[in-house]
């Protein structure tokens, strides 16, 4: 289970909190009572998650780019963070295609940054370094990663996440190592998800964002690779593994401080026209149209990811399968003109933790 009585004035430290991922995982964190920064830039659209809830006057929100050194190391010094959550990111495979360098220097230099600041903080305790289920050198393999096999990456966003692993890894034999937490005193790790869907992603080339646009327009949802096969999850899902996580390496110093998989069952492991036809289904009406593009860069046909190893070692398990994950997502998007949405994000993560405790 989540323990709400943990994270009860902790202070946080979220990079990319204007984000999909980071908006929900700073209004799940507020709701139990946490002090939270957020360092990120602005919002993509005015109908994201973070604008819709307001989320700018619950909690210390800044802009800024973490490859902004000086600008991020006096953040660090401002607010004297104890959990440092890194999600700020370059996050789309096509964008990285058209702007590399960017890609490059957002993930990787943006990662050097955010724990270069950790390691000259001495508040920070546990650090979790968000990457991707992309990080991995993917063999079109029809069975799920685990934290060991190689990473890797064909396009420049993969190959920067799989960079973002090394580097990780690299600065917590350098410096935070394990076995010697007594001397420096922080507990470094990072995590993979799946494909994340649910309410207030807005991003471009992103399959759950893609329908919703066109079925508000009553038009057909066109999909360029119906048979590619990914590890669908909502956000809620991986939100809850970083959040068992960093509570378990807070709790044991120098232990769990590793790479770790938040992906779904595999039930939940579906090709990408199964979930359209399912919003479809959810949305009431609408329909889909496959148009394959011979000309699109080149994406993975199939990703999997093995679960084991957070659920024998940490405990953890996915709430929600696939079917509860559209519906979550879809009712989000059907709502989000409400005036509420913040309670309605709140709502949605009382009925996701009640199935937890279940």
């Amino acid at each position: 289970m989540i323990s709400l009585d943990f994270w009860k004035n902790k202070r946080i430290l979220i990079t990319g909190h204007t984000g999909f991922k980071g908006s929900w995982l700073s209004i799940w964190l507020k709701t139990m009572g946490a002090e939270i920064t957020g360092y990120a830039l602005e919002p993509y659209t005015d109908r994201d998650n973070f604008v819709v809830t307001d989320l700018q006057n619950s909690i210390d929100h800044v802009i800024g780019d973490v490859r902004d050194f000086e600008n991020l190391s006096g953040i660090f010094r401002e607010y004297n963070p104890e959990f440092v959550f890194h999600l700020a990111a370059q996050p789309l495979v096509r964008e990285s295609y058209l702007n590399p360098k960017e890609t490059y220097d957002i993930n990787i230099g943006g990662t050097v940054n955010v724990l270069e600041c950790c390691r000259m903080t001495d508040s920070v305790k546990v650090i979790v370094n968000i990457t991707t289920d992309k990080c991995y050198e993917n063999n079109e393999r029809t069975w799920g990663y685990k934290e060991n096999d190689q990473l890797g990456g064909y396009d420049p966003y993969s190959s920067s996440k799989a960079c973002s692993e090394i580097v990780t890894e690299a600065c917590r034999s350098s410096f935070f190592r394990p076995e010697e937490f007594e001397k420096h005193g922080k507990s470094l790790a990072s995590a993979r998800a799946g494909n994340v869907i649910g309410g207030g992603d807005w991003q471009t080339d992103r399959l759950i964002p893609d329908c919703i646009r066109a079925l508000e327009i009553d038009d057909s949802v066109v999909v360029r690779n119906p048979s590619a096969i990914r590890p669908w999850q909502h956000v809620l899902e991986p939100l809850s593994g970083y959040l068992f996580l960093a509570k378990e390496m807070f709790e044991n110093p120098g232990r769990f401080c590793e790479a770790w998989n938040f992906g779904p069952e595999e039930e939940s492991t579906k090709p990408v026209g199964k979930v359209v036809d399912l919003v479809v289904k959810c949305w009431g009406k609408g329909s889909r149209q496959d148009r394959p593009d011979k000309n699109a860069p080149h994406e993975a046909n199939v990703l999997k990811l093995d679960i084991t190893k957070a659920k024998t070692l940490l405990g953890w398990a996915p709430a929600w399968n696939i079917e509860q994950s559209i519906k979550a997502t879809v009712d989000w998007y059907k709502s989000y003109q409400m005036d509420n949405m913040y309670q309605f994000c709140c709502q949605q993560i009382e009925s996701y933790m009640d199935n937890i405790s279940r």
